[in-house]
């Protein structure tokens, strides 16, 4: 029998025989015929903004919208089109990427009143980069199967300056099939994009990162002002533990002391970079799935406990390097 013709999407053609489908890739065409394509992208905050202007220099047209109307100007004045809602991005584009807060942002941003599976197309790819609860993660996969879009999570890792300079990890979870086609726009905005396996699972590898993340960095934040308390000079201790087996990426990349190093959050009064607000939420992803699970993690419980005392203490908007002058001020007292 004869395959018939079944659509063009993301520089392939689909052909369709009976009951299975048989995908031809036009090689030549990929990148030059799918840059020609919007791609939608919602949520334009700290993380978000600098990933879809890196969609926009690869030359993919940019139609974007955010629930804070401010947040949207400066990729408007980027090249980026802005419309009122999440349906309407959906209406224009059949490739669309997610960057938000929380499981419940995801939700409304998916399936609210103005959601994105209001007015989907068939066919349309669907990238979450949020870092959200697995089970949401899976919920708004069925939930867009039903609509016949495609939903892969994609979390990524890395920070703002990453996300700024194109060096995000993603994590990437769903449809084998589809990973290519998302790849190829995650390869513009990251320098590693990693397939995890199904649905959810880039929320799990995401979320164990996390959690060693916040370890590391509470770790590395009580070694530093214990140092400093002993009378070491705070410059001359992270370059010991640098060059010997206590270094790691808080030390050495992301030091939470000030006046240590230059261009991370700590050098500005812990403004941008990662929230310790998110850090908390993250970690409570991690307590929850490892409870359900009957898994033991008992820093990673501590480093939950400490994050959440810091948001309660008013460290919630700053970076969540601050752990360090959380430990200081507990001291003083």
């Amino acid at each position: 029998m004869a395959a018939l013709f079944r659509g063009w999407r993301n520089g392939r053609i689909f052909y369709k025989r009976s009951n299975t489908h048989v995908e031809l890739t036009l090689v030549s065409c990929s990148r030059s015929m799918a840059s020609k394509t919007p791609v939608g992208f919602i949520g334009l905050g700290n993380m978000g903004t600098p990933m879809a202007r890196n969609l926009l220099k690869h030359g993919y047209p940019v139609i974007a919208t955010d629930v804070f109307p401010e947040s949207c100007k400066e990729l408007q004045d980027s090249g980026a089109q802005i419309l009122d809602t999440p349906a309407d991005v959906a209406d224009k584009a059949d490739r669309i990427i997610t960057m938000l807060p929380s499981s419940p942002n995801v939700i409304e941003v998916y399936t609210g009143s103005n959601g994105i599976l209001k007015k989907i197309k068939k066919g349309t790819l669907l990238i979450d980069s949020s870092t959200i609860d697995p089970s949401v993660s899976k919920e708004m996969a069925v939930a867009a199967e039903k609509r016949g879009a495609v939903f892969m999570d994609a979390p990524v890792s890395g920070g703002v300056g990453a996300a700024s300079l194109a060096k995000l990890t993603f994590m990437v979870g769903g449809v084998e099939e589809e990973y290519n086609a998302a790849q190829e726009l995650l390869t513009c905005m990251g320098a590693e994009v990693v397939y995890c396996g199904q649905v959810g699972s880039g929320q799990a590898a995401k979320i164990c990162n996390n959690m060693l993340l916040a370890i590391g960095m509470i770790g590395t934040a009580e070694t530093m002002n214990l140092g400093i308390r002993l009378g070491l000079d705070p410059k001359l201790l992270a370059k010991i533990l640098n060059m010997s087996s206590g270094r790691c990426w808080s030390s050495d990349t992301y030091n939470p002391v000030p006046g240590v190093m230059e261009g991370v959050p700590s050098a500005n009064n812990y403004q941008g970079g990662f929230g310790t607000l998110l850090m908390a939420k993250d970690l409570g992803f991690a307590q929850n799935t490892a409870t359900s699970i009957r898994t033991p993690i008992p820093l990673g419980s501590l480093a939950h406990q400490i994050f959440r005392a810091m948001c309660a203490g008013g460290y919630s908007n700053k970076d969540f390097s601050s752990v360090f002058q959380f430990l200081r001020e507990e001291g003083v007292q």
